[in-house]
């Protein structure tokens, strides 16, 4: 009985795998019979379009560029957060400590994701050298991610708990919960995470704030954490 069950879920499968075969082919070859039926014309437009989008791509990574994405960077004060969040759509800002071991680990992967993701900004700033700002967003737990989007603090990533919880977390966990928060242009499926450390739906602290100088911001009461 268990190995005629076992059987028909190989058949159902295999199915599946057979069908999804014939829809990609089905659409392969209406693409093919497309640009069979195109004339010259039509081709022409065409490249011109895609010419036209590349050079309007390669313009828009060039302007990122120049307001500093694409890199990891270390900013000398919290004056200096204020211009950078305004001067970007997009931001990911990581308060840290030296003491503090895991702010360390989660520098190696924003160094990755920066060069991944250009439509974004990645600095750092040392919370011993930014009071007000730390005081003014409540900060009590090191490492913290203020995930800002036109100038408002969208979302919050407080120590490595939305992470999987642990210090071995992967490049791949930390893309996927930026993701979650739209700060990054995230093309994998966001309701299941890259690794087994979380499930499917699993909840993560989330925080819709007003504005970076906004009063009454919430966030977890722990202590900065060693």
């Amino acid at each position: 009985m268990a190995s005629q069950s076992v059987e028909i879920v190989a058949k159902a499968l295999e199915q599946q795998v057979l069908q999804s075969a014939r829809i990609v082919e089905e659409q392969l070859d209406a693409e093919l019979e497309k640009l069979e039926q195109m004339d010259e014309d039509e081709l022409e437009k065409l490249k011109e379009r895609r010419l036209e989008a590349l050079k309007k791509a390669q313009k828009q990574k060039q302007e990122w560029m120049s307001k500093g994405h694409g890199e990891y960077r270390e900013i000398p004060s919290e004056k200096d957060f204020f211009s950078e969040v305004k001067d970007s759509k997009s931001v990911v800002c990581h308060f840290y400590r030296d003491s503090t071991l895991r702010c360390k680990i989660l520098d190696k992967h924003l160094a990755v994701v920066a060069k991944k993701h250009l439509e974004t900004k990645f600095i750092k700033l040392n919370v011993e050298k930014a009071p007000f700002l730390t005081e003014r967003l409540r900060i009590k737990v090191l490492p913290t991610l203020a995930l800002v989007k036109d100038g408002k603090t969208k979302d919050y990533i407080v120590g490595f708990t939305d992470l999987g919880n642990t210090d071995d977390f992967t490049t791949e966990m930390l893309e996927w919960r930026l993701g979650c928060s739209d700060i990054i242009n995230y093309s994998g499926n966001l309701l299941e995470p890259p690794t087994g450390g979380q499930k499917s739906g699993s909840r993560f602290t989330k925080v819709e704030k007003k504005t970076i100088r906004g009063k009454g911001y919430d966030s977890d009461s722990e202590s900065e954490d060693d």
